[in-house]
């Protein structure tokens, strides 16, 4: 009887428990919009709100970074009239070629140039080319092609180099202000569109080549439209050769490594001086790399007036920072200025010396380097002398 009645009791709770579950259910369905099926599926919010960034374009970069370097240009260079000074309002640049061979000084020199504000560095445009001198055909009408082509910023027709500069990305970290974009930008750190774009920014315009001799840099000179200005820098064969052993690209390339040819290049490049001296007198100028360092603060604002380029604050800080003590690797721009020109002296033994000099006498003459006598004497003696381009 128990259990009947316990049954029944379960019964009833059971029964109420489904009608009252069986009302809610069918009060919620009611509260869904009639158009709504349970069977489709309900949009996520992030379909229903559009939270998507337009995505940033090359004339976006270009806009942004115009602004903001035309603001700090004005505020630093008052005295210029920018929009007559680059490619993107119609203007002609200020623009600097060195000219000279590796391991001269001319990282040196380049940097001094690239801390000018608003310079845009084409640093070493014929990397691609590899460990050779460019002399004559067939190599030289490519190579001048690209040096115009890049002073004019027209990156469109330049696949090799850009192409080689994927790899060796150090063909663009040397332009920083370039390069702090690429960091930026990743994406559209090669395209041709935002290259030229960007280069047509800029009032000034510096590249240093260490694989083209000098004759044929007059046809940069004879291109009015560029109206560049050619600086050839010259080094003691000893000491480019002496440095030259401490890299590994160098060793077993003839034209690195061989004084002979060196010292041929520097007496046609003299030659060449002699000439281009006549011809352009106001627009392309020599200096050896040991006058340079010995006196840095007194040829580095006369190289600027040739340039015309202000010498600015910032170039005084980089020359206090860069010429005072000896720092960093056999790269680094950061020497003793007033040693660092003689330091083969120490490194390079009499024997070795006397090698060089006998296949550089004629260009030695020819630019004023002295010839040690004995080993004592090339510990101690002043390796230049004045010289005179005739």
């Amino acid at each position: 009887m128990v259990t009947v009645v316990s049954f029944v009791r379960f019964s009833i709770i059971a029964a109420c428990c489904l009608i009252f579950i069986l009302f809610v259910t069918q009060r919620d369905v009611e509260t869904y919009p009639r158009t709504l099926k349970f069977t489709e599926p309900i949009q996520d919010q992030e379909d229903t709100f559009n939270f998507s960034v337009p995505a940033i374009t090359i004339a976006d970069i270009i806009k942004r970074h115009q602004d903001e370097l035309y603001k700090n240009l004005s505020k630093l260079l008052s005295n210029l009239k920018l929009e007559n000074l680059t490619l993107a309002t119609g203007g002609q640049p200020v623009r600097s070629v060195i000219i000279t061979t590796w391991r001269s000084g001319s990282t040196f020199l380049g940097d001094v140039l690239n801390a000018v504000p608003g310079n845009f560095y084409h640093y070493e445009p014929l990397l691609n080319f590899g460990i050779v001198q460019i002399r004559d055909p067939p190599l030289a009408e490519k190579a001048i092609n690209n040096l115009k082509q890049l002073l004019k910023c027209n990156y469109y027709d330049l696949n090799n180099y850009l192409n080689y500069g994927k790899a060796h990305v150090y063909l663009f970290t040397h332009n920083n202000r370039l390069w702090k974009e690429c960091e930026r930008y990743p994406q559209f750190c090669w395209n041709t569109t935002f290259l030229s774009d960007f280069c047509k920014l800029y009032p000034f315009q510096s590249m240093k080549v260490v694989r083209l001799r000098l004759k044929l840099a007059e046809e940069l000179l004879k291109d009015q439209l560029l109206n560049v200005k050619v600086l050839l820098l010259v080094r003691d064969p000893r000491g480019t050769l002496q440095s030259r052993k401490h890299r590994d690209w160098c060793p077993g390339a003839p034209d690195c490594d061989q004084p002979k040819l060196l010292c041929n290049d520097m007496v046609a490049d003299y030659e060449a001086a002699a000439d281009l001296q006549k011809k352009y007198s106001d627009r392309f100028r020599a200096i050896r790399y040991e006058d340079l360092s010995v006196d840095p603060y007194n040829h580095i604002p006369d190289l600027f007036k040739f340039f015309g380029l202000t010498f600015h604050e910032n170039v005084k800080k980089f020359l206090d920072s860069h010429t005072k003590t000896n720092a960093g690797g056999v790269s680094s721009t950061f020497r003793d200025s007033k040693s660092a020109p003689f330091h083969w002296r120490l490194d390079l033994n009499f024997t070795e010396v006397q090698y060089i000099e006998e296949n550089c006498q004629e260009a030695m003459k020819l630019w004023g380097y002295v010839k040690a006598k004995n080993e004592t004497h090339l510990k101690e003696f002043n390796p230049v002398t004045p010289y005179v381009i005739d």
